[in-house]
């Protein structure tokens, strides 16, 4: 993948350093003062603020960038919502995984609402990883029903595909729901809505690296992780 310049440019610090700093804060439990103090011990003088910025211009670069390199997922979709503190109220993100627990989409959103539901169908179904859904497996949220329905008729999702109200089914996004909920509870909740959706990008892509997701490469090869990252961008790990 070829860009016209690279995205480093005018930096004070190897690309290197960077994509360390914001692969260690989206994957780990750390704060951006954890992170700062990790590199101090390495010699390097990077401020906590300095980190907040590379983790908001290179997190949804990273997700954008890895999205080609992921496998395909499986057809049938399990879809819920989950809170986050974003200033002092609560927001709502929206993730869909397949059965084997494989990440397909997500969206932050201000509201749970039929239109919230709408706007999230719309961005899962333009997933180029994602394969048709036979089925979508949702929660009681009376939202989903409307929204499926609605959805449906405007071609958004196929015809034949079915909505599953059964709780059971979702214990396999509520599990995988934890990891992104302990990396923001770390994280100390977020100030404004647009540094949340920008974070949230860049732990979610790791976290699908994390699982497996990128072809050929184990999700417990950390070493091909990093290497990978560095390659989306053209760089040596």
């Amino acid at each position: 993948m070829k860009h016209s310049s690279s995205p480093f440019k005018w930096r004070h610090y190897e690309s290197t350093i960077i994509l360390l700093c914001v692969r260690w804060y989206c994957r780990y439990q750390l704060s951006y003062r954890d992170v700062e103090e990790m590199m101090r011990e390495r010699g390097l003088l990077v401020d906590h603020s300095t980190v907040f910025r590379w983790v908001q211009r290179y997190a949804p670069e990273i997700n954008k960038r890895l999205r080609p390199h992921l496998r395909m997922s499986g057809t049938s979709y399990r879809v819920d919502e989950t809170y986050i503190k974003v200033g002092k109220s609560c927001k709502y993100l929206y993730r869909a995984v397949d059965k084997e627990g494989q990440t397909i989409e997500f969206l932050l959103s201000a509201k749970r609402d039929v239109s919230a539901a709408k706007r999230f169908f719309k961005k899962m179904m333009r997933a180029d990883h994602r394969r048709l859904p036979f089925s979508i497996s949702v929660d009681k949220n009376a939202a989903y029903p409307e929204a499926f329905a609605s959805s449906q008729d405007e071609k958004v999702l196929p015809s034949d595909c079915k909505l599953r109200r059964v709780k059971y089914l979702n214990n396999v996004i509520e599990q995988d729901h934890r990891f992104v909920k302990k990396k923001v509870r770390a994280s100390q909740c977020f100030k404004r809505f647009h540094t949340a959706e920008r974070t949230l990008e860049g732990i979610e892509a790791i976290n699908m690296i994390r699982k497996g997701q990128v072809k050929r490469l184990a999700g417990n090869d950390a070493q091909g992780q990093a290497k990978f990252v560095a390659s989306l961008f053209g760089i040596a790990a």
